[in-house]
């Protein structure tokens, strides 16, 4: 069951590909684009983090964190974000496998992955906004960048 729009984003610690750990509450006061993707190094995921990776300054401006989680292991993420030149964190929702994933509504359990959505929590720490894009398909950074906008 996916999240809803107003309700309060589950909590969550995961590392990432530093070994650090991150905690949602840690951006409160910030917009917070939590990006779901299926597996570090499939095509469609480089393309995704590309963009993002492109688009980094726009969410910067409109006072937004983006943070990617997937079921890869730090040291995947590490080496991605190392080839990638991705400056945000990468979160292992490794052990137990997916279980960030599945509190938002994402986790794909019969295929052991992470499917693809963006979620756009508030400030405040609630649900904003949120889109599963499917796996073959990269987010539209406008409609990311617009759903932000609205949150001025």
């Amino acid at each position: 069951m996916a999240v809803a729009l107003g309700q309060p984003a589950p909590e969550f610690t995961l590392k990432d590909q530093s070994q650090k750990d991150v905690k949602l509450s840690d951006y409160r006061g910030k917009n917070v684009v939590l990006v779901f993707y299926p597996l570090d190094w499939s095509p469609v995921c480089t393309n995704e983090h590309a963009c993002f990776v492109n688009d980094l300054k726009q969410f910067e401006k409109l006072n937004a964190q983006v943070l990617g989680l997937s079921v890869d292991s730090v040291w995947s993420h590490k080496a991605f974000a190392d080839k990638m030149g991705i400056q945000y964190p990468l979160l292992a929702d490794f052990q137990p496998r997916g279980a960030v994933a599945e509190k938002f509504g994402f986790y794909l359990a019969d295929k052991g992955i992470t499917g693809r959505a963006v979620v756009i929590i508030d400030k405040d720490g609630k649900i904003a906004w949120a889109k599963d894009v499917g796996i073959p398909n990269v987010p539209d950074m406008k409609e990311v960048s617009q759903a932000l906008e609205q949150l001025k």
